[in-house]
C-alpha cells in the first residue's frame, strides 16, 4: 500500500508546473511547451536553467524516496511516475511537458554513468546543431544502450528503455519538424 501511495505522490510530483511558475505565461510562446528548452528560448537562459534544474529535480526526489522506502524497483517506478506526472499532468488537462529533464533527474541517480554520457552528448549536438529536440532524442537512444552496456539487469535496461520510449514518443512532432526543415533553433 506504501509504494502504490509513493507512486502516486511520484506522479503528482512530476505535475509541478516548473516552466510555468519560473517563465509565466511567456512559456506559451515559442514552442508552446512547458519544459526548459523553450523556457531557454522565450523567457531566457536564466530561465532554462531554472526550469532544467527543478525538472531534474523532480527526477532525483521521486527516485529517492521509492529507493529509501523499498529500494531499486520502487525507485525505478517512482521515477518513471515523476516522468509520466511531467508529461501527463492532471493538472494541466494532461498537456505536459517532454519529459527530457525529469528523465536526466531519473536516471542520473538510478544509472549515472550513462546518463552522464548521454548528458555530455546532448550539451555537444544541442551547441553543434542549436537543436534541443535532436540531442534529446539522441540522448534518449544512449540511456538504455548505456544501461546494457553497464551491465544492469535486463529488467533495469527495459524499465530505462520504456521511460525512454516515452519521451522519445513526445518528441513525434519535433521529429516530423526536424525531417522537414522547420524545427525551432535554440538561438
Amino acid at each position: 500500500m506504501a509504494a502504490a501511495a509513493l507512486i502516486v505522490l511520484s506522479y503528482l510530483l512530476g505535475t509541478f508546473p516548473t516552466a510555468p511558475l519560473v517563465a509565466g505565461n511567456a512559456i506559451r510562446q515559442g514552442s508552446g511547451n512547458p519544459g526548459a528548452s523553450n523556457a531557454f528560448r522565450v523567457a531566457g537562459t536564466r530561465a532554462g536553467v531554472v526550469v532544467f534544474a527543478g525538472d531534474v529535480a523532480k527526477g532525483i526526489a521521486a527516485v529517492a524516496a521509492g529507493d529509501a522506502v523499498a529500494g531499486r524497483h520502487l525507485a525505478f517506478a517512482c521515477g518513471a511516475a515523476a516522468v509520466v506526472g511531467h508529461c501527463f499532468p492532471v493538472t494541466r488537462r494532461f498537456r505536459g511537458g517532454k519529459g527530457v529533464a525529469t528523465t536526466a533527474g531519473m536516471t542520473l541517480v538510478l544509472i549515472p554513468v550513462p546518463a552522464l554520457v548521454a548528458g555530455v552528448v546532448w550539451g555537444a549536438l544541442a551547441k553543434a546543431t542549436h537543436k534541443a529536440s535532436l540531442a534529446s532524442l539522441v540522448a534518449m537512444a544512449l540511456l538504455p544502450a548505456g544501461a546494457a552496456a553497464a551491465g544492469r539487469p535486463g529488467w533495469e535496461v527495459a524499465a530505462v528503455g520504456g521511460v525512454a520510449a516515452l519521451v522519445v514518443v513526445r518528441h513525434a512532432h519535433n521529429l516530423s519538424r526536424l525531417m522537414h526543415g522547420e524545427e525551432q533553433s535554440l538561438r
